[in-house]
């Protein structure tokens, strides 16, 4: 849809959307995170005590495993490949950081059917993002909300029908491989998996 004469666009939220590659390596890769992810849930007893104590329904590493890329080679290339992503997307917002991004954080979740994660930002970092790496028939798509939602006050909903960019709400289906990195700012949401098998991705936050 193009924008009609006398509206000019501004304060546009800019999400990145990318895949990590279809060459065999990058298959490999993402075939091996996902054995690597199903083994630390078994094994991590630490994440399994904080998902329980946090009411987590599957398992995440958020809470136990704070240096998965100097633990595991395989997150080790994997951070390769998002830091690349990152500084690609620093440049197209044109922040002015001074550096490149820097990797502040990298964990992996598993939700089982039924489990979501409810609206929330991640403070303290520059941008934030996930890695999906098993996106079962009817998983949950990624909930991203518009920024100025608490501001509207009055202002009614949008037509049926109206463009993405005008909806106060954007569902993104991701797909095994796919890479989708946000502003920190930005609240987002996981809605209930409605798959039959776990929705499996890794989340990372840049500084």
């Amino acid at each position: 849809m193009s924008t009609p004469p006398g509206l000019k666009p501004l304060f546009v939220t800019e999400i990145y959307q990318a895949h990590l590659g279809e060459s065999p390596s990058q298959q490999d890769l993402i075939v091996s995170l996902h054995e690597a992810i199903l083994d630390l849930a078994e094994m991590d007893r630490a994440g399994q005590l904080w998902c329980r104590e946090h009411g987590y329904r599957g398992y995440t590493s958020y809470g136990s495993l704070s240096d998965l890329p100097l633990r595991d080679p395989l997150f080790a290339e994997l951070k390769r490949h998002l830091d690349r992503h990152a500084l690609a997307y620093a440049r197209a917002l044109q922040l002015d950081m001074g550096r490149k991004p820097r990797l502040d954080s990298l964990w992996v979740n598993v939700l089982k059917p039924g489990a979501g994660h409810s609206g929330h930002i991640h403070p303290h970092s520059v941008i934030s993002g996930t890695l999906y790496v098993s996106v079962p028939e009817g998983a949950s798509a990624l909930k991203l909300e518009d920024p100025r939602l608490g501001l509207m006050m009055a202002r009614p909903t949008v037509q049926t029908g109206a463009p993405e960019q005008r909806q106060p709400f954007v569902y993104l289906t991701p797909r095994p491989g796919t890479v989708l990195m946000w502003e920190s700012w930005l609240r987002h949401e996981v809605p209930p998996n409605g798959a039959r098998k776990p929705r499996i991705s890794i989340s990372f936050n840049y500084r």
